[in-house]
């Protein structure tokens, strides 16, 4: 009887949330790839901004040589300015993604910051949101291959259904680095429970459309509260990572929203279950 209660709850949630997106259902694939590369691009523009102060950092506390600190920044910038573009624009998608996850990379280890659990799941799950739009390029598009003989190759289909498993799975990361991360009370620990639940109903791919949207409303809630920069003076340092983890949930969520666009994929329950 509960089983049955929740697949009906479930199923009129799916209608609903159907005739909610109906509207901006054409406009989602776009509003979603924005959202996702947000964070490269509030990343650029503070590069930017603060200039003297990332090279003086880079200099004096990461021992950066030279001008190398000038060229690390320069090139940080304007590929995720280029990049994040072409990915919006559905231009050369697969380099912008390898070239965007090269600065996260690098990014971490210039800063010092690989070992930074936080820090490692973001950028996982943003990875993830970069990883469906590869999944919606090859979705979206029909070239042809040279096929090497000597060396397998996937075809279209698969790489989109496993861009589309890694993308779900790396998404929701940062929800669950939020779960290990402050102080527990009540509230938190309902709040964890039910987001968990939703984060490995997005993982196998159950009522994954639902789901996502869930955790689309529940990230959107906790970003406003949790890093609301705009509330934080200018002069305490806290605005800036304040406002670097907001629009890094921007992303997230960007990635989210557009797994309600293209689906969960072949590698799924939802996608299994109509096979039958």
């Amino acid at each position: 009887m509960g089983y049955n209660t929740l697949k009906s709850t479930s199923e009129k949630a799916e209608h609903f949330i159907g005739l909610v997106r109906t509207p901006i259902k054409p406009y989602l694939p776009a509003i979603s790839r924005f959202l996702i590369v947000a964070t490269f691009y509030e990343d650029a523009l503070r590069i930017l901004w603060q200039w003297s102060d990332q090279v003086m950092y880079l200099e004096l506390a990461r021992f950066f040589p030279g001008y190398t600190a000038h060229i690390f920044l320069g090139f940080n910038a304007i590929s995720m300015l280029v990049f994040a573009t072409c990915i919006i624009l559905k231009r050369q998608v697969g380099p912008s993604v390898a070239v965007l996850a090269t600065v996260i990379i690098g990014q971490a280890i210039a800063y010092g910051l690989l070992f930074d659990l936080m820090f490692f799941l973001r950028n996982l799950s943003v990875t993830g949101g970069l990883l469906l739009c590869m999944s919606e390029s090859i979705l979206r598009k029909r070239t042809k291959h040279t096929v090497f003989a000597s060396l397998p190759q996937l075809t279209e289909n698969e790489r989109h259904k496993y861009f589309q498993l890694a993308g779900r799975v790396l998404l929701v990361l940062l929800f669950i680095g939020f779960i290990f991360n402050g102080e527990w009370n009540f509230v938190r620990m309902i709040v964890s429970l039910v987001g968990l639940a939703a984060c490995c109903m997005v993982v196998v791919g159950f009522r994954a459309k639902w789901s996502a949207t869930f955790l689309v409303s529940l990230l959107c809630i906790i970003n406003m509260f949790v890093n609301n920069w705009w509330s934080v003076n200018h002069s305490n340092y806290k605005r800036d990572f304040l406002r670097y983890d907001f629009f890094q949930c921007l992303s997230i969520m960007g990635g989210l929203l557009l797994l309600v666009s293209i689906g969960p994929g072949g590698l799924s329950y939802d996608e299994k279950k109509k096979e039958f």
